[in-house]
């Protein structure tokens, strides 16, 4: 298994001959709006452009898997990622409740079945679909909160793709009871004008890292105004904190590969950092 690191959230997932795009955010630098206004910058995003070397990237892709992309969440899945799919008839794999917004954008829609979680077919393998929570707080009930994919896959290490999410109790019991052998998390820290963070930061990524027994790969960084946290702060706290080898950086156009490798033993651990879990939604 390799993942391509593109930009932001976006990445590709290889697997054999699938090449999966996944959250696809392909606008040009600055296309798009800002996401602070308080601060006085309102600086337009993305704020980098993709890699010299998407174009090549993005020729491989076969699929596209989408983890959120309604209520503005267009650093998920953007105009110009809708073009491209559009015009390359690219399948595009989401969550039942993302079907119909898509399909209403032309895009080819490929959707999963609401399994309550349970596994289902995918590519001579299964995907499962995790619940994310994006944000605490007040701010969280105007997000789209999404779904994580665990994906296993024959001779394939494990792949949990996290999402959009801070780290909540769900994200805990699922990584301490599953140990994903490749975890992809967000680590920007991202928040808006007002309230809490709404992604994983510095600290509840390194506290995922302890949880998890296998690599952790760190994304939506350095891509988006309202992202503060930097890969160098990250790599930092992660060298302080004994998991730097476990813990990767890609920076954008990076291809990392990953192994099978034996299971993982769980960590004896009850339950998250009471400090960082989120609390779950109310019914």
């Amino acid at each position: 298994m390799k993942i391509t690191q593109l930009r932001n959230a976006s990445i590709i997932v290889h697997i054999g001959e699938q090449h999966i795009l996944v959250d696809p955010m392909l606008a040009a630098k600055y296309a798009l709006p800002p996401l602070r206004f308080l601060d006085g910058q309102r600086e337009r995003n993305p704020t980098v452009s993709l890699p010299v070397n998407y174009e090549p990237l993005l020729a491989q892709v076969t699929h596209c898997l989408i983890t959120h992309c309604q209520k503005g969440h267009f650093d998920h899945l953007d105009r110009a990622a809708k073009r491209w799919l559009r015009d390359r008839q690219i399948p595009v794999i989401c969550t039942p409740h993302d079907a119909d917004y898509l399909q209403s954008r032309g895009l080819r829609v490929a959707a999963l079945a609401d399994m309550g979680g349970e596994p289902q077919a995918f590519f001579g393998g299964r995907i499962s679909m995790v619940p994310c929570r994006h944000g605490r707080g007040w701010i969280a009930r105007f997000m789209a909160h999404g779904m994580g994919y665990f994906i296993e896959m024959p001779g394939e290490p494990s792949l949990y793709l996290a999402g959009d999410t801070v780290l909540t109790d769900t994200v805990c019991d699922f990584v301490r009871s599953r140990q994903p052998q490749v975890c992809v998390v967000p680590a920007g820290g991202a928040h808006m004008d007002l309230g809490q963070e709404i992604i994983m930061g510095v600290a509840e990524v390194l506290a995922f890292t302890q949880l998890s027994t296998g690599a952790v790969v760190a994304n939506h960084l350095e891509a988006l105004s309202h992202c503060p946290a930097t890969r160098s702060a990250l790599a930092e706290a992660a060298h302080m904190a004994g998991v730097a080898q476990r813990l990767h950086i890609p920076a954008d156009g990076d291809t990392l590969t990953f192994s099978a490798a034996p299971i993982a033993t769980p960590v004896a651990q009850n339950g998250c950092d009471s400090r960082l879990a989120s609390p779950e939604p109310s019914a």
